[in-house]
């Protein structure tokens, strides 16, 4: 895939902390600059506490992978808490905004990850671009002030597009108010290459862990946040984990470590009549393996309440061989219609479905195979390349036709 022109392209995101838009994002990222598009990334903060987690640009996966990938990556300096999806402050210096000017005015097209940085490309006195907004939720109305960001940003005419990663955020965009004209949903993909069953990969990471082989495992990989119901995931262990004398729960993402006293307190109450049962979870934190934690797994885990939209954990553990039960949030039923087990937000209902979903493994397997094309990087690749390409296009002026003789 490679461009017929050098489309300069800018993308900005609040800041670099764990979770699946700004992996998908900054694959999106990699992929378009290896077809020939020239990237940079401005990022509104340089470190972030969120997930009781202190989480530094220069430590982060996805900046180092935009950085060992040749994409320029510079920041506003920001360290902040956020309050989940929400900038600290909407108010920007000076010497903030001409930073800003400075890199909107080598680009062609920004790409904003996410509404809220809108708040940053909606200051007066910026230079005009054409905009497109990446949106990855499926609850705009709970995004804090980045609705009315995003709408005022359409009515300026600085939005010409919006990519929705899924039919339920495009749904729920538009049922916002959102011109339905502007969102185009382009479904998650990821690396084949990279998310694939791995025998021996399975076998070293179980290893590391203390966890038979034929043991089996649960993998919840995300971030510690409301949305994700962790407690909802610590009951469902509790009953399962009783049923299932050598079965293993692993828990990754930020958040998920020992030293987070909010998932301390969630475990207690959930094994508190039964603590042994504990010694059987396993919390990882961050990983910058998800391929190997995913092949090691029997099942990928999710019991989110709202908000996601194609949640990634999915896809990743689908394609690693691992069976998915999910609840019924965004576009979690679709993706693993066929592929998986959809679950009521009920622990014994889930505890139920991971038990089948490992029985029922190797008959799922054909299905896991033939659904990867479905999935695809390079698919998602190309259709956001397409898409850049046409708003680039429009947004160019006509050339001028010579003055008659």
């Amino acid at each position: 895939m490679r461009a017929s022109h050098g489309l300069r392209v800018l993308s900005v995101y609040e800041g670099f902390f764990s979770g699946g838009a700004r992996i998908v994002h900054s694959d999106v990222v990699l992929g378009l600059a290896e077809g020939g598009q020239s990237h940079q990334v401005l990022s509104i903060h340089g470190e972030v506490l969120r997930e009781a987690t202190r989480q530094r640009m220069e430590d982060d996966h996805c900046y180092r992978a935009l950085t060992a990938g040749g994409v320029g990556v510079t920041s506003l300096g920001r360290s902040a808490g956020l309050v989940d999806g929400a900038l600290a402050a909407n108010v920007f210096s000076g010497p903030e905004l001409a930073e800003t000017a400075r890199a909107m005015a080598g680009a062609d097209v920004i790409l904003s990850l996410k509404e809220q940085p809108l708040a940053l490309l909606n200051q007066a006195g910026l230079p005009r671009r054409p905009v497109v907004v990446g949106l990855h939720r499926s609850d705009p109305e709970n995004q804090g002030p980045a609705l009315d960001e995003l709408k005022a940003a359409i009515a300026d005419g600085t939005v010409a597009a919006c990519v929705c990663c899924a039919e339920s955020t495009r749904a729920a965009y538009e049922a916002a108010g959102i011109p339905a004209g502007l969102l185009h949903v382009i479904p998650n993909g990821v690396d084949l290459l990279r998310f694939r069953p791995d025998p021996a990969a399975r076998l070293a990471l179980r290893t590391a862990l203390g966890i038979p082989d034929r043991a089996p495992v649960i993998v919840f990989a995300a971030r510690y946040a409301a949305m994700k119901n962790v407690p909802l995931l610590l009951r469902a262990a509790r009953t399962w984990l009783a049923r299932e004398g050598g079965g293993h729960v692993v828990m990754c993402g930020a958040g998920m470590t020992p030293g987070n006293s909010g998932l301390r307190a969630d475990l207690a109450d959930a094994f508190a009549d039964a603590p042994a049962l504990a010694d059987r979870v396993h919390l990882l934190g961050v990983r910058h393996d998800m391929p190997a934690v995913y092949a090691a797994a029997d099942v990928v885990a999710l019991t989110s309440v709202c908000g996601e939209a194609a949640p990634l954990c999915l896809i990743e553990g689908m394609m690693c061989g691992a069976v998915p039960v999910t609840t019924d949030v965004g576009d979690s039923a679709a993706i693993v219609t066929g592929l998986g087990f959809v679950t009521p937000p009920d622990p014994g209902a889930i505890a139920l479905s991971w038990s089948a979903a490992v029985a029922g493994r190797a008959d799922l397997a054909p299905a896991l195979e033939a659904a990867r094309e479905r999935f695809s990087r390079t698919r998602m690749i190309a259709a956001y390349a397409a898409l850049l390409d046409r708003l680039h296009a429009e947004a160019a002026p006509a050339p001028s036709l010579p003055e008659p003789l």
